[in-house]
């Protein structure tokens, strides 16, 4: 096992968090799918533990949450104490058919409450799995029966997500993948799912202590080891001349927000936070990477032997997370051009704004950062500085988020409503739409952004505003994914009727 690579905890924003930094370990390790002769069907699937939605005849399947130990560093370094599901340190990856529907009992056999919330699934309100909101927390020892059919196809993450506590079992590991395939997906030789996580991790090898104020009131956790589908950084890897991918990229990191940048090899977007789009080139081959994040893309590897094509985050001065060799017989199977994925009818073709509900969401709190000395630019930023109440850190329209918390407006089902999200803080703000999906708007009101969205960044200072049909009846939040700031009030609600 060659020596990982230590990451510094540095600035979140590194730069301004581009879906850029993790295209390029999807892209590796996509191509570690090594076919033999030509195209099969169904695709391969990427490495990891991929696990049933639902047990034999119908029943569910299980999904244990466990201590465990993996580990990160050569011998004779110690391995890490864990959190990991079914016994395994890999993020499971969950696949299911469009139409199937997903029944996992999750088992805590941990010593904090739990609940799992199934990122990017509009997803019926009882199954949304935030803890102290939409379910009563599974204790330790409980468990808790996840039973749904999701709506769209697609790309998701599984993050726990549990009020004041959801943090710790992140920090720890518990993250995974949710794929739900469509029923004429497109014509790949791999289908891979890459799912990004940070570790900050103490010379002894294990975690650095939880519930740290200065770490929640700033940037959040952000590790100093990257792994990639639970194995640390960089990987080599090698595949055959040709071979058309599809690389699934989640970013499940507690705090991280990065850019991915490609090299050698030309990649396009099909889908973003799960749902199609026409396909299009990354501009400079990068892409922002915000916690909670998804890509799905398309990758024809080149067709000549020898080969490589690196994918790198843009953290600090670049980190590379794989590389990927071209080896063997070129595949010469024919096939069109890299083209869209096909469209999601169950979204609306349009948003009428006309008519829409109009309500401002403003951020505020978090530490503030001390100008340098002289105002010099040169140098080291100082260190945030926050002196406030440890448990509400952060607020939104002036109440910060906890078990209790009322909607900050309520909706008839079907209305469109447009929110003005304002970031009042001196951070960078990672922020997701439960249950819905949302189009993000230009200043004028006069069009949006050609993809649809339920997870975005919004910077220090900015103002945003998005669009979307309140389809879905329930309680649904508007959240940080950075889960720090969402352990200490960053997140709000409103109501759907």
């Amino acid at each position: 096992m060659p020596p990982s690579r230590t990451v510094p905890p540095t600035d979140s924003r590194a730069g301004t968090p581009s879906r850029r930094t993790l295209l390029a370990a999807a892209a590796a390790f996509g191509s570690r799918r090594r076919p033999r002769g030509p195209r099969r069907r169904p695709p391969r699937q990427g490495r990891g533990a991929v696990l049933r939605a639902a047990g034999a005849r119908g029943g569910a399947g299980g999904l244990p949450a466990a201590p465990g130990r993996t580990r990160f560093r050569p011998e004779p370094a110690p391995e890490t104490p864990v959190w990991c599901f079914d016994g395994k340190a890999l993020p499971p990856v969950i696949r299911v058919k469009l139409g199937q529907a997903v029944r996992l009992k999750v088992e805590n056999r941990t010593d904090r409450a739990l609940s799992l919330h199934w990122h990017g699934v509009r997803n019926v309100n009882a199954m949304d799995g935030v803890g102290g909101v939409t379910q009563a927390p599974i204790p330790p020892g409980g468990d808790f029966l996840y039973t749904f059919t999701p709506p769209d196809a697609g790309s998701y993450l599984i993050r726990p997500l549990v009020v004041g506590g959801a943090s710790e079992p992140s920090g720890r590991g518990l993250a995974g993948m949710l794929v739900v395939e469509e029923t004429n997906p497109p014509a790949v030789d791999a289908d891979v799912s890459v799912v990004l996580q940070d570790w900050r991790l103490q010379d002894d090898g294990t975690l650095m202590p939880f519930g740290q104020t200065a770490l929640a009131a700033a940037h959040g956790r952000l590790g100093n080891l990257v792994t990639v589908n639970g194995k640390p950084v960089p990987g080599a890897f090698e595949a055959r001349p040709g071979s058309r991918i599809r690389l699934r990229l989640g970013n499940a990191c507690n705090a991280r927000a990065t850019r991915i940048k490609f090299e050698g090899v030309k990649v396009y977007v099909a889908a973003v936070d799960g749902q199609p789009t026409d396909t299009f080139e990354p501009l400079r081959a990068t892409l922002p990477f915000p916690p909670g994040t998804r890509y799905d893309l398309l990758v024809d590897l080149p067709e000549e032997e020898g080969a490589t094509c690196e994918i790198h985050a843009l953290i600090g001065k670049g980190l590379v997370l794989a590389s990927v060799v071209t080896k063997g017989a070129r595949i010469t199977e024919k096939r069109p051009p890299i083209g869209p994925i096909g469209e999601n009818k169950r979204l609306p073709a349009e948003i009428k704004l006309q008519n829409a509900l109009r309500r401002d969401v403003v951020i505020t709190g978090g530490a503030f950062v001390p100008k340098g000395k002289d105002g010099a630019k040169d140098g080291p930023a100082p260190d945030p500085v926050y002196t406030g109440d440890p448990q509400k850190i952060w607020s939104v329209n002036g109440a910060s988020g906890a078990a209790g918390l009322a909607p900050i407006f309520s909706v008839k089902r079907g209305q469109v409503v447009v929110l003005a999200l304002r970031n009042e803080t001196a951070f960078p703000q990672a922020l997701h739409l439960h249950g819905h999906c949302f189009r993000l708007l230009h200043p004028l009101d006069d069009g949006w952004e050609p993809y649809w969205l339920d997870t975005f960044q919004l910077l220090e200072g900015r103002t945003a505003r998005i669009g979307f049909l309140a389809d879905n009846p329930g309680r649904w939040l508007i959240s940080a994914t950075v889960l720090e700031r969402f352990d200490t009030g960053l997140w709000t609600m409103f109501e759907v009727t």
